[in-house]
């Protein structure tokens, strides 16, 4: 198990194959930990197989440091968040209570809380100089809206006071304001994933399956317009895995415009060979063109 700063890998390694651990670095030119004098002993394993037992900090004279590498690794993971590709049916009505939900839920369940959430604590979202700022429900429904899929979008309780909601949309200009549960399935499961972009801390990774499903082709391109408009306003880093032929297009557009540079996307096809699942890196040029394309790949 080791870290990497540059150059230099700190790691522990098994000694003499008795189940005991070691501490190291290389190249040792650049950093060597020192034993403190009396503390010749072997290391215990690593602690929950990612963390330097405490025991390196009174072994050795210098290696206080690595507990701030461990403690990295948990603030990363502890800002992870993941949404699967089945998300859950639209409900008539949501009961909240006040609770303040980390994400959206794995099958984006926590949807509404998580703009409840938000606008009970008044949080905003920034969208540039000298443009208003939006609360996460505002910009829920600017955004689906801008992607032709509903006019009005709203959060409200069903009596003055009551803790139980219900979310109305508008689909067009003339139509009357109806129940989630009463327009088409997709609304319902691009707003988990539109809901995670904006609400998830700055900074956060996002891991997100088949967003593009039930939603038809022009919304499927838009979706790539909705992660870099969140990449650039929440600073998030997405990873998503994607069927999709119209977002991988745009995405290849946007590229091409200069509106976003080819080195901050990668794209992998991952294909099964001997058994085995491969991920191979396709490479992009500054054009948005791939130049490698994998056999069947469409």
């Amino acid at each position: 198990m080791g870290y990497r700063l540059g150059e230099t890998e700190f790691f522990m390694s098994i000694k003499n194959g008795n189940g005991s651990f070691d501490l190291k670095s290389e190249p040792e030119k650049t950093f060597s930990f020192v034993r403190t004098q009396g503390r010749k002993w072997p290391l215990p394993p690593p602690y929950k197989c990612y963390g330097f037992p405490d025991e390196v900090k009174t072994y050795f004279q210098n290696a206080g440091f690595l507990a701030d590498l461990s403690l990295e690794f948990e603030k990363l993971f502890a800002n992870v968040f993941y949404l699967g590709p089945l998300r859950d049916y639209p409900r008539r009505q949501y009961t909240w209570g006040g609770s303040n939900p980390s994400d959206v839920g794995r099958r984006g369940e926590l949807s509404m809380e998580a703009i409840l959430a938000s606008r009970d604590r008044n949080e905003k979202i920034s969208r540039g100089k000298f443009i208003k700022s939006l609360n996460l429900e505002e910009y829920v429904a600017l955004w689906l809206k801008d992607l032709g899929l509903i006019e009005e979008f709203r959060v409200e309780p069903v009596a003055e006071g009551s803790k139980v909601y219900e979310v109305k949309v508008r689909k067009t200009v003339e139509s009357p304001l109806v129940s989630i549960t009463d327009v088409g399935f997709g609304v319902s499961q691009i707003l988990p994933v539109i809901t995670l972009c904006y609400f998830a801390p700055p900074g956060s990774v996002l891991l997100i399956e088949q967003p593009e499903i039930h939603l038809h082709p022009s919304v499927q391109s838009g979706l790539a317009d909705v992660f870099l408009d969140a990449i650039e306003k929440r600073h998030v880093q997405i990873v998503l895995e994607s069927h999709s032929e119209h977002l991988l297009q745009r995405l290849q557009r946007r590229i091409a415009e200069g509106k976003i540079p080819s080195e901050k996307t990668s794209l992998y096809f991952c294909q099964t060979k001997n058994g085995l699942s491969h991920l191979e890196h396709l490479q992009l040029n500054l054009f948005g063109q791939i130049q490698n394309w994998p056999e069947n790949f469409f």
